[in-house]
């Protein structure tokens, strides 16, 4: 037997309605000739029927509850258990075939992190995974088109961890109540997106989240999977051919406050300035195109100004005091600051890393 929730245990054979016509048959000593001829049906009809090369339908149900007794609703219903259990059995073989690709996922990492149930059995995994990308088969599971030609630091990102975090990314962000994308509003944010960069990140997400959902933006933060090498992506979606809202998803990969919020930057950098029909996968150490250089330019300017930047770098030699109190100035917080000179090499990596703060993000 097989069991199968809410319905109980499904017999692992198929068992034709005509076997219990034939077993009813004899114990009230008819042929299947007598059958056919109260019924007034071919007895070839009654043999097809016997045989499950034929289905009882609702009016040869009726028949047999005149001429056998039986209600006709259990004839009925055992054509329906039949038919649905030899679909199962066959659609369970198909589900065979596709424990081999189980592999490709990295599925302790969903276990995990939730998103789906630990188990040992294949075929069960083959299951969960279904369930967890809403697909009929795993061959439907909806492709990463950007993972096909980028390359993060010569390593080839997986595309099946890709989708996985993608689909749970898409999860969250469908239970947000986004409005409608609006660029003005979102452009108007910017001031206050960059004060959040002072406070607590945890509260900060929060407020920026809200923010920017009533502006047509969800914003979610997905734990990173290995063989991904994500740190954000962006995509469109809508109602039909309508894209009118936006989704924006952080990994939080590296853990730093000021990597999370150029992260956020870079990605309304793409909303802001690129086609809504593009999706955007941004890796960590890419050979970037065009597009990133200007989503990361976007990031950069929007949080430290062009101008701001040329009195930054004068005020070396660089000290605790000076960057405290330029960020003050700015409005932002200290370790944006102290990334965005370990990114222009103006200094060291890991110098004045005291003044950058560490994530303790919930999703993370």
């Amino acid at each position: 037997m097989v069991t199968d929730e809410p319905r109980g245990p499904w017999p692992d054979v198929a068992i034709p309605p005509g076997e219990l016509l034939a077993e009813t048959l004899e114990a009230m000593g008819l042929s299947q000739a007598d059958l056919a001829s109260r019924c007034g049906r071919p007895a070839q009809v009654i043999n097809n029927i016997i045989k499950g090369k034929k289905v009882i339908t609702p009016q040869t149900a009726l028949e047999f509850e005149r001429v056998l007794g039986t209600p006709a609703y259990v004839w009925v219903n055992l054509e329906r258990d039949y038919q649905f259990n030899k679909a199962r059995l066959k659609d369970l073989d198909r589900l065979k075939t596709q424990t081999k690709q189980v592999g490709e996922f990295p599925y302790a990492e969903m276990v995990r992190l939730g998103w789906v149930a630990e188990a040992g059995d294949k075929l069960q995994r083959v299951k969960e995974l279904l369930a967890f990308f809403g697909v009929a088969s795993l061959d439907k599971i909806p492709s990463v088109p950007d993972a096909a030609y980028r390359r993060s630091g010569g390593r080839r990102p997986s595309p099946s961890a890709l989708a996985a975090w993608r689909r749970k990314a898409q999860i969250e962000a469908q239970a947000i109540d986004a409005g409608k994308f609006n660029k003005d509003g979102i452009e108007a944010l910017i001031p206050r997106l960059r004060q959040l960069t002072r406070e607590e990140v945890g509260g900060a997400f929060c407020e920026a989240k809200d923010v920017l959902r009533t502006n047509g933006v969800a914003l979610v933060c997905v734990p990173h999977l290995r063989k991904t090498y994500l740190r954000g992506a962006t995509w469109w979606f809508g109602a039909g051919r309508s894209l009118d809202r936006a989704v924006v998803a952080l990994t939080a990969r590296y853990r730093y406050h000021d990597i999370f919020w150029f992260s956020l930057f870079h990605e309304i950098g793409h909303l802001l300035r690129h086609r809504k029909r593009q999706v955007f996968i941004d890796f960590t150490d890419e050979e970037e195109d065009e597009q990133e250089r200007e989503a990361d330019r976007f990031a950069a300017d929007s949080l430290i100004p062009p101008s701001d930047f040329q009195r930054l770098k004068a005020l070396r030699p660089y000290r605790d005091h000076a960057i405290r109190a330029f960020a003050e100035q700015l409005g932002i917080g200290a370790g944006i600051v102290v990334g965005r000179l370990q990114h222009e090499k103006l200094i060291r990596h890991g110098s004045l890393n005291h003044l950058r703060r560490k994530l303790t993000l919930q999703a993370e």
